[in-house]
Parts: structure tokens; C-alpha cells; sequence
């Protein structure tokens, strides 16, 4: 096993039995579709088992501290903690995007860095995790380095990027926002959007991303760092 996955496995203070599972979970597509006559496996499986495992360890964890809350508050407190945003802060403070293995096309385009990337990354390391050492091992990770980072307050850690703008905007009374994809380049399987987040005539932010939506919250995350740089 590379040096990066014996760096990640001290960081997180665990050790896989099985570690090939580990490298699966950090392998992206674009890794896999040059690996020509190679039948490596990629993370989106694991990323979809991972999805499973953190909605029901994330709810069983807000049910127990918790005992007071309705349903429907605990399901709006689940979705933002399992969602982008929120993964991909947990993802980059343990590193995550310095072990993936991406194409040369992917490493160029910044992919390390990928909102979208990270939190898939995330979420396939706990559905790897859990393949490997089941769902005991699974929650004592996630006490550590998810559970412990949530406020104690028991609101939301954050919004996505587009709701905080929002906000922020009516805030300083800016006006309505627009988001536009101005440009589109790739071909059909690997497609990247650049979207622009716009009040009146004043572009905001710009952002690019695999899909349009990922393209718009990483505008909305520049515009967002614009205006509290200036406040």
C-alpha cells in the first residue's frame, strides 16, 4: 500500500484489514477509465452503501441526543449534516483529497479540490469502513470526526453555499440573484458547466463543476467569500 494510505490510516487512527477496499473508496472514475485492460474498481458503489450507512448512523445519533425533537426537525438536522457542504468539510480536514487517485484529465481540472469529489470520497471511505470492520468501528469513527464537530446547540452546521448567499443578499438588500451557465465544454461523458451568479447588472461569482448544480454552489461559494471580505 502507497504512503499516502499509511498517512490516512494514522491521521484516522485506524488500520483496514482488507486495503484494497481502502483504495477503492479514494478511486475515481476518471483513475479507472485509464487504467486501460485493467479491471479496477471505482468508489461509486461504495460511495452508494456509504450513503446508506451515514443516513441511518447520522439519525440514530440524532435520535439519542435528541429525545425532545420531533421527526421533522431531526430529518432537516440529518439533511444538513449528509449533505455536500457538510461532507465535504469533514473530507478536507482529514485530507481526503490529497489520496485520491484521479485521471490526468481530473488532476488538471482541480479535482482535488471538487466539492462534489470530496464528499463522494467521504462517503465511500465510511462504506468501505463499514465492509471492513462493520458499523461498531463505522460509529466510533464518525464520534470522532464527524459527531464531535457539530455545534451543541443542535442547529445545522451549515447551509449549502446558495441558501447562505441568499441570505446574505437580502441581508444587504442587494436584490434578486440569478444564476447562468454560461459555457459548457467536454464532451458528453465528462461535460463541465461554468455557471455565474449575478444581482442586477453585478456578476458576483463564477464557478465550475461537473454538473450545474455543483457549477452554481461553487459560484455562490465565491460570491458568498466576495461579500464577507467586504463587510
Amino acid at each position: 500500500m502507497s504512503d499516502s494510505f499509511e498517512r490516512l490510516q494514522e491521521r484516522v487512527n485506524l488500520r483496514f484489514q482488507d486495503g484494497s477496499l481502502l483504495r477503492q473508496a479514494f478511486t475515481h472514475t476518471s483513475y479507472v477509465n485509464e487504467q486501460r485492460g485493467a479491471r479496477v474498481p471505482d468508489n461509486e458503489r461504495l460511495e452508494f452503501l456509504g450513503d446508506a450507512v451515514l443516513q441511518l448512523t447520522v439519525s440514530e445519533f440524532l435520535y439519542r441526543k435528541y429525545p425532545d425533537r420531533p421527526e421533522g426537525e431531526l430529518t432537516k438536522l440529518r439533511a444538513s449534516i449528509v449533505c455536500e457542504p457538510s461532507l465535504v468539510r469533514f473530507a478536507e480536514a482529514l485530507d481526503f483529497g490529497q489520496v485520491v487517485l484521479l485521471g490526468k484529465g481530473e488532476e488538471q481540472t482541480g479535482g482535488r479540490t471538487r466539492p462534489s469529489l470530496l464528499a463522494d470520497a467521504f462517503e465511500a471511505f465510511v462504506g468501505a469502513l463499514y465492509l471492513d470492520q462493520g458499523l461498531v468501528v463505522v460509529r466510533k469513527f464518525l464520534e470522532r470526526h464527524l459527531f464531535s464537530k457539530l455545534p451543541e446547540d443542535g442547529e445545522a452546521p451549515r447551509k449549502d453555499y446558495k441558501t447562505e448567499l441568499q441570505e446574505k443578499v437580502q441581508q444587504l438588500g442587494m436584490g434578486p440573484l440569478d444564476y447562468r451557465i454560461v459555457e459548457e465544454r467536454g464532451p458528453a461523458h465528462d461535460r463541465e458547466f461554468i455557471a455565474v451568479v449575478v444581482v442586477g447588472k453585478q456578476r458576483l461569482g463564477t464557478g465550475a463543476g461537473r454538473s450545474k448544480k455543483e457549477a452554481e454552489q461553487q459560484a455562490a461559494s465565491q460570491a458568498l467569500h466576495m461579500l464577507l471580505k467586504q463587510s
